[in-house]
């Protein structure tokens, strides 16, 4: 019996990066970049109220009841899957905890993002409170990107050496790097802005932020053009960095969503706001900051990897 606790302990809690630490850490990333397509489906099929009450579903029942319609269905769905991501963010953990000392930064990551998932349990809750005002709405996508990006940390991590990591890039690629984070991150708040004047409310008499969906349009592509250009830019200078970061193709990621992402939005902005495109334009910018956070978490690499005539800062920073 000891033996078979000990080797369930070590499946589930090695103390080295195994297939389970690296599956755990694919899981936190697709799972919490999934969610955000269920929660699209949830507005976008006007099911936003579709359990009327939070935690339960109505003030009688936890689950929908027969009375309830699918909409229903769909938005205690979407609420289930939160506990699936939960279990998702324990187990990812947990295949790491035992690892904290010769690799802190995934323990830390994941406790983040299980405490980060209770947290948009508890906006979700909020949002139904507050009838699906857009403000509450908006919170709770931003939170959902934010995980998306400490998951996508953490998977980087995961994969690295658990030894010090330096700046291997010159200082100036890093400084533009930083900058089309900050593009990116303008272009999905100001996307959230525009969601919450547009049309897909989540239900027929949820309030709108009252601003004019069709100026705001142009507004949103403003920084979305910004950050094509500025990644242009990053794919360019990383052919002259390290190959041992794989920037080239981290950047090429980069740009290829943004070109995605582009099309969608110009597709969906002239055909009326077809929900599968406003859903597909929803999980695309998630997916987004996900390359983004990947192509800043590669500026650096393990000290070991370097050699002298790889351009990089003098300062060595202790990041696992």
């Amino acid at each position: 019996m000891n033996d078979f606790r000990t080797r369930v302990r070590d499946a589930l809690m090695p103390t080295t990066v195994t297939r389970w630490v690296k599956i755990t850490a694919w899981a936190l990333l697709i799972s919490n970049i999934g969610i955000v397509g269920t929660g699209g489906l949830v507005r976008l099929t006007g099911s936003g109220m579709g359990c009327p009450t939070w935690p339960t579903c109505t003030p009688e029942s936890l689950i929908p009841t027969a009375e309830l319609s699918a909409h229903s269905l769909i938005e205690f769905g979407n609420r289930t899957l939160t506990g699936v991501l939960v279990v998702i963010a324990a187990f990812a953990f947990l295949a790491v905890i035992r690892q904290r000392h010769e690799r802190p930064a995934p323990a830390r990551l994941t406790f983040i993002v299980g405490l980060g998932i209770i947290l948009q349990a508890l906006i979700g809750g909020i949002t139904v409170w507050m009838h699906l005002h857009p403000s509450v709405v908006g919170v709770h996508y931003f939170v959902s990107a934010g995980l998306v990006a400490v998951s996508t940390a953490n998977l980087v991590l995961v994969y690295a050496p658990p030894s010090a990591r330096r700046l291997a890039v010159p200082r100036r690629y890093a400084i533009l790097t930083h900058l089309t984070t900050f593009a990116v991150t303008v272009t999905v708040i100001v996307g959230i802005i525009l969601t919450g004047a547009g049309p897909h409310a989540g239900d027929d008499s949820a309030a709108r932020n009252g601003l004019d969906p069709s100026f705001w349009q142009h507004v949103h592509s403003w920084p979305g053009y910004v950050t094509f250009l500025l990644t242009i830019g990053l794919v360019l200078g990383s052919l002259r960095t390290p190959k041992v970061l794989n920037l080239t193709r981290w950047t090429s990621l980069l740009l290829g969503i943004e070109i995605i992402q582009i099309i969608v939005g110009v597709w969906q902005a002239r055909t009326g706001l077809p929900i599968a495109l406003v859903n597909i334009h929803m999980v695309l910018a998630v997916c987004l900051v996900a390359a983004m956070t990947a192509v800043v978490m590669n500026l650096k690499a393990p000290v070991a990897t370097l050699t002298p005539t790889d351009p990089r800062a003098p300062e060595t920073v202790a990041a696992r």
